[in-house]
């Protein structure tokens, strides 16, 4: 059959090997790929794998042979569901593969910021040593408040790593969690967004991006947020209104952020609206590589390799995922608890 993969430059090599190696053809696609390209790419293709690029309802409804889309990865935001579902085609996600890894990334860009990494580096590696004056005075995160937005896999992980590990204050804010969520993972109930900002010294974001999420962080949420707050996201940059954050960053409204991801990737030190986080002492931008180790990718091979055998074979492929989006699915598909 003939697999098409797209975002070459996130490599799965044995997921590529094996695919091979049962006699399928595979065509390796850019980050970038336009979407004529891809539809182009598809014409006689069984099978997608992706993970960042758009997959609209036109690049969906000019595959007649399409029997999958796996997404090797978590976000599915970039995927018409509802186009695939038309077709019956069923759409797919890895969600358990680094929820561990990007709690623990969150966790490390959350210490960077309060010990002042980025800035105290930079300045060893023009001078050699510094000496310990008020402009380089971190904090601890112990005693500090830190309020989580979502409260799925990820940000319970967070929660029990800065609880139990760092003794921080844990606030939550998910409507779509029940309180024994909240209960179990030692958080804070927050009824209100304004209320967990309000409060907290860290905010970090664990929110799948939808409608109802999209620049759920403005202008008017940040300016809720403490001046000596700092915001973490590891989720989607979509999360944010990152014109609005920009802002808050250059006034000082808020303290710092840390970055893992953006609207718009990949980030450029030229040529994107965001270009100016790069010259920020208080910021961190990191590219989008909190859920890159080594076990996180040996797992992730697994299950999408798993899921592009399922779909070859003609067998329901399994969901593991709670998102609505993909339990709604009819056809082609299996759940599991």
């Amino acid at each position: 059959m003939l697999i098409v993969r797209t975002d070459r430059e996130l490599e799965v090599p044995r997921v590529d090997a094996a695919l091979r190696a049962a006699g399928h053809t595979l065509t390796l696609l850019p980050d970038g790929v336009s979407e004529d390209e891809l539809i182009d790419a598809l014409r006689e293709a069984d099978l997608l794998l992706m993970c960042y690029t758009p997959i609209t309802a036109r690049v969906i409804e000019s595959a007649p042979r399409l029997k999958g889309i796996v997404k090797y990865g978590v976000g599915i935001d970039a995927i018409d569901i509802d186009a695939a579902s038309a077709r019956r085609i069923p759409v797919v996600n890895v969600p358990e593969y680094a929820e561990e890894t990007v709690a623990e990334g969150a966790m490390a860009l959350m210490i960077a910021l309060a010990k002042r990494l980025k800035p105290i580096q930079r300045a060893m590696d023009g001078e050699g040593w510094i000496w310990p004056e008020a402009k380089w005075m971190g904090q601890d995160l112990s005693g500090k408040s830190l309020g989580l937005v979502g409260l799925g896999r990820i940000g319970r992980s967070v929660a029990r790593m800065a609880g139990a590990g760092f003794r921080m204050r844990v606030l939550g804010f998910d409507p779509h969690a029940e309180a024994s969520r909240f209960a179990t993972a030692g958080v804070e109930r927050c009824s209100e967004l304004h209320s967990l900002l309000a409060q907290s010294d860290f905010v970090s974001l664990h929110s799948v991006l939808n409608d109802e999420t999209r620049g759920m962080i403005g202008a008017g949420e940040l300016a809720e947020m403490k001046p000596t707050a700092f915001l973490i996201n590891v989720s989607r940059g979509a999360l944010v209104d990152e014109a609005a954050l920009l802002e808050a960053l250059r006034s000082r409204r808020i303290a710092g952020a840390a970055l893992d991801v953006f609207s718009r990737e990949p980030l450029a030190k030229e040529g994107h609206p965001l270009a100016a986080l790069y010259v920020m002492d208080n910021v961190i931008v990191f590219p989008h590589l909190t859920f890159f180790t080594h076990e996180a990718m040996q797992r992730l091979e697994d299950e999408a390799l798993e899921r592009c055998l399922e779909v070859l074979a003609g067998r329901p492929v399994n969901v593991k995922s709670r998102d609505p989006r993909l339990r709604a699915q009819r056809h082609g598909v299996q759940f599991t608890e």
